[in-house]
């Protein structure tokens, strides 16, 4: 799959943004008055509270809330875009997971966080964000028979051609016999983004989402992912401080401090290089 790594409690890194709320004393405030039967007092303490603690409190329904909340003031055909999204991505991935979550709750965590964190309101970078892992993972289930551009083809003709071209921008290709994937990887995210400054915001919200929060994750993979995502740390630092990233410079200021939190957490994870050869 696109994304191995996350846990349901993993990504605190929204936690310097915005302070965890605390759930209300009087259940009698709570009473449901809304469609998606949350009081109005809940659907605002939801709106503050960090998406880590969406996630570990409320889940998915939780997560699909949050993002409903912050597409309600989109205009009406750019919210029913994001709609269709969202039940696209949550059909292909339905059987997807992340360890112990639903894979649903990282495409909504990354849509939202460009949103809320990243401050865009472009219903094609948040409908491809929502649909960034939908081609590599499940290109037979868009384009059965085809391959990656025939799915592509798919995503355009159901979203227009500029979401395809953050999809395909943020889409791993097949992989090359005899190389190795994860130098793969890093090559094609260097050379795509360089392309495509859009890509660069959904790319930094995935890798959010991933790369920041794999100290949270556990077993065996670990160290391999690590080692995966660290070289790709200082190509995104210079990536997203280009003049031509759209992100203003508070929010880029903001994902740059997120991945030097990173380089230490990867630090952490991997064996110290001065240590390896240190007899026993």
């Amino acid at each position: 799959m696109g994304h191995e790594t996350g846990t349901a409690a993993a990504h605190g890194e929204e936690s310097a943004d915005q302070p965890t709320v605390a759930g209300p004393a009087d259940a009698s405030a709570l009473r449901p008055t809304t469609d998606s039967g949350m009081s109005t007092r809940e659907r605002r303490l939801l709106a503050a509270t960090p998406l880590h603690a969406i996630t570990s409190l409320h889940g998915e329904a939780g997560l699909r809330e949050r993002f409903a909340i912050e597409i309600a003031s989109f205009p009406g055909a750019d919210r029913q875009q994001l709609e269709r999204a969202l039940d696209l991505s949550a059909a292909l991935h339905a059987a997807d997971r992340r360890q112990r979550e639903p894979y649903v709750n990282h495409l909504l965590r990354v849509a939202t966080r460009i949103i809320t964190h990243y401050k865009v309101q472009d219903a094609d970078v948040i409908c491809a964000a929502l649909l960034h892992d939908a081609v590599e993972d499940h290109a037979a289930e868009l384009a059965p028979g085809g391959g990656q551009q025939a799915a592509l083809a798919v995503i355009a003709s159901q979203f227009g051609d500029r979401v395809a071209e953050l999809v395909g921008a943020v889409t791993n290709p097949e992989y090359e016999l005899g190389r190795d994937k994860h130098e793969q990887y890093r090559d094609h995210v260097a050379a795509s983004l360089e392309a495509s400054p859009w890509a660069r915001v959904i790319k930094a919200s995935d890798f959010t989402d991933n790369g920041v929060g794999l100290i949270h994750t556990t077993g065996p993979k670990l160290r391999k992912l690590a080692g995966k995502y660290a070289p790709l740390v200082p190509v995104l630092k210079a990536l997203i401080a280009r003049s031509d990233t759209p992100l203003g410079n508070e929010v880029k200021a903001h994902i740059l401090g997120q991945l030097d939190r990173a380089d230490r957490r990867f630090a952490a994870i991997q064996p110290d290089p001065d240590l390896a050869d240190t007899p026993s």
